[in-house]
């Protein structure tokens, strides 16, 4: 698998640490990766977390990285909605909000939705249904369906952003995995070719099969959020491992 391979995408939760525990083996993986000379970029739909916040998160745990080599969910829709001048009515945590220029329902023109958890009510969404209904945009940070905490598996934006195009009639413009676009960002700032990065993912649907349709070959590791069964919605030659410590096998 890693026979040709001048890159490495990483997800970020699930495959380095998992809640607040880091994963055994990962930050020693991602060190032996460095010493191959291979080019490292961690990829997440993260809308929970400040990029500050992710990096200090991963240093703390042994993995050192720069600003640079890191590629947010948040941070593509902050670039999107600047290139189309939009004005967003936002669901999002306070310390994502932060970044935005947000606006109140009757002021916004768009619709921006990550995981604002207990901000995810009914008047709330309902604010941006009729917004949805009358066209505005709705602009998702990620579609996962859930993520693994130390609490156990928890509720994320996806399931939110589908009731929104169901109810609406509207489909949402996906910023971050599994959207191709993402990958194909991610790739261009290696400087290398598709077939030449490897993405390695505990979200067989973000992260796998998001990955293999934008070219880039890539590993489900049996981490985070991984199910028993996730690897039957894979192509047979595809590699699963058991942790991001078994990359080198």
């Amino acid at each position: 698998m890693l026979s040709g391979i001048r890159a490495l995408l990483l997800d970020i939760s699930g495959v380095i640490y998992q809640g607040s525990q880091r994963i055994e083996g990962a930050a020693e993986t991602i060190a032996q990766a460095r010493q191959q000379g291979l080019t490292i970029r961690f990829l997440t739909n993260t809308a929970s977390k400040s990029s500050e916040q992710v990096i200090q998160e991963l240093q703390g745990m042994g993995v050192s990285m720069g600003p640079q080599e890191l590629y947010t969910a948040p941070q593509a829709a902050h670039e999107l909605i600047v290139e189309r001048g939009l004005h967003p009515y936002c669901l999002l945590p306070d310390v994502i909000a932060a970044k935005f220029d947000c606006y109140p329902p009757g002021q916004a023109d768009a619709v921006l939705l990550g995981d604002a958890r207990e901000g995810l009510n009914y008047s709330s969404l309902n604010q941006a249904f009729r917004l949805c209904q009358s066209g505005a945009p709705l602009i998702a940070i990620g579609m996962n369906r859930y993520y693994k905490s130390d609490d156990g598996l928890q509720l994320d934006a996806g399931p939110f952003v589908k009731a929104l195009e169901w109810a609406a009639g509207t489909e949402a413009i996906v910023m971050g995995k599994p959207g191709r676009a993402f990958f194909l960002q991610a790739v261009a700032s290696t400087g290398c070719q598709p077939h030449e990065c490897l993405m390695v993912g505990d979200d067989v649907d973000a992260d796998v099969l998001g990955a293999q349709d934008a070219g880039l070959p890539a590993v489900l590791v049996r981490t985070g959020k991984y199910r028993s069964g996730d690897e039957k919605k894979l192509a047979s030659d595809s590699r699963v491992i058991d942790s991001l410590a078994n990359l080198f096998d």
